[in-house]
């Protein structure tokens, strides 16, 4: 029984520093990728738009400040993946999963046999139906 209990125990703290590592490492490569794309936008501000429109220089802070700013205003910068996954499911769930398209095979057959004369039959219903409303309307 305790050996049992050991082992566990040893599976739970492996599981507690992989996520600790985990944790860890994406904090640094949180903060490494804020750097680069903020030394990025000043670089491409400081080159481009001095020239182009008379801007004045940036700074790194500004740049990053410029960064949070236009992913609060158009939310780039990756993310949101589960929306997507959100989005196919629900469409699944809409559409009922996987089309059966190999009964397509047949709509031509069955629009020459049948489908013109069952539109034909509807489009007269439709109408008939709003003759009889124009005149209880009148």
């Amino acid at each position: 029984m305790t050996q049992y209990v050991e082992h566990r125990l040893k599976g739970k703290v492996k599981n507690h520093v992989k996520m600790a590592f985990k944790i860890f490492f994406g904090i640094l490569f949180a903060i490494a990728f804020a750097i680069l794309m903020g030394y990025g936008i000043m670089w491409l501000w400081n080159w481009l738009m001095p020239e182009l429109f008379g801007f004045r220089h940036i700074g790194f802070w500004q740049a990053v400040g410029l960064l949070a700013l236009a992913r609060i205003l158009f939310g780039g910068l990756g993310g949101g993946h589960s929306k997507g996954k959100y989005r196919k499911k629900k469409k699944r769930e809409c559409y009922g999963g996987k089309k059966d398209f190999s009964k397509w095979k047949f709509y031509d057959q069955y629009w020459e046999e049948e489908g013109k004369k069952a539109f034909d039959a509807y489009v007269e219903r439709v109408r008939e139906n709003n003759t009889q409303e124009d005149d209880t309307a009148l």
